[in-house]
């Protein structure tokens, strides 16, 4: 009988082992493949879902980029012209002293909106209004000359003169550097007939018609030529009344301002912080005292106005 019982156990035994082995084989079979088909679509969203995102952010980059060149082909030749010869920043404004003004006792209430603030009591010019009207002047008298405007650039102060004669003879432009005379907007013809008179002789000298006179008339005819030429020889091309003129110091040439506003003239001036900005039509506000500041904005304006005539020669041409 015990070794009934016996091997009874040990029967059961077996079959319950083998049922486990077979349990046991069932989910390894079933289990791991069901799980890693899952796990693999799984990853494979992911992936598409990656890959979608970098189109869109390579498209936006795309556009990002092309869009200025588009802005800059629209913009024209001129333009790039313009940006290549009117080149100054703020930075070389700011090294060359632009941005000081006069002493605050000394200013005109009427430049209030152009100053930033005062320092050790003087006052300290806002640079990005004084670049945005230089460069707004420069675009309106490459304008203007190239309509055929008749330009005279004047300067007469002691630090402005060398610059002045400068650009103005080498961009053959009419000015003024010595003396401004009154009535040469408002009584036109009476200054013609000084510029005539200087005109005819230098004529005669170069042609020798001044040598039938005496040794000591044409001394005399000598003299009264450095004298015209002192007064209207930068003016001597000018056949006309002026129709704009370009001021450095406007509270210095006030007597320009005044006539030329007067008479419909367009004013495009320097306006230091002790003048009147209201007889100006284009308003450059800055020091009108240091020469490295003039040499910067009479440069450029000389440029601009430059690109101008240049521009009414080739029209004429054609």
């Amino acid at each position: 009988m015990a070794t009934k019982k016996a091997i009874e156990k040990v029967e059961v035994k077996t079959a319950e082992k083998e049922t486990k082995k077979i349990v046991k084989k069932a989910a390894v079979k079933t289990t791991p493949k069901a799980a890693t088909k899952v796990v693999a679509k799984k990853k494979v969203v992911k992936k598409i879902e990656v890959k979608t995102e970098e189109v869109k952010t390579e498209t936006k980059v795309e556009v990002a980029e092309t869009a200025p060149v588009a802005e800059v082909k629209e913009e024209g030749k001129a333009m790039n012209e313009m940006v290549s010869k009117n080149s100054t920043t703020i930075e070389e404004l700011f090294e060359a002293g632009a941005h000081f003004g006069h002493v605050v006792k000394k200013w005109n209430p009427k430049m209030r909106k152009y100053i930033w603030g005062e320092k050790n009591g003087i006052h300290i010019f806002d640079l990005e209004k004084t670049f945005a009207g230089l460069n707004e002047a420069a675009k309106e008298l490459t304008k203007l000359a190239e309509e055929g405007k008749r330009i005279v650039l004047v300067g007469t102060k002691r630090q402005a003169k060398p610059i002045v004669e400068a650009e103005a003879k080498r961009i053959g432009l009419p000015f003024i550097s010595q003396r401004w005379m009154g009535g040469l907007i408002t009584n036109w013809k009476q200054v013609k007939q000084t510029i005539d008179r200087l005109n005819s002789l230098k004529l005669k000298r170069e042609t020798g018609q001044l040598k039938k006179y005496t040794k000591r008339e044409q001394v005399l005819f000598d003299k009264e030529i450095a004298r015209l030429e002192r007064v209207v020889g930068g003016i001597s091309t000018l056949k006309d009344t002026p129709e704009v003129v370009v001021v450095i110091d406007t509270h210095k040439e006030r007597l320009v301002a005044k006539e030329a506003k007067n008479r419909g003239v367009t004013v495009v001036g320097l306006v230091d912080s002790n003048a009147n900005p209201d007889m100006v039509d284009f308003v450059i506000p800055m020091n009108d005292d240091s020469a490295k500041a003039l040499e910067i904005a009479i440069s450029v304006l000389g440029n601009a106005l430059e690109l101008g005539m240049k521009r009414f020669k080739d029209v004429e041409k054609k």
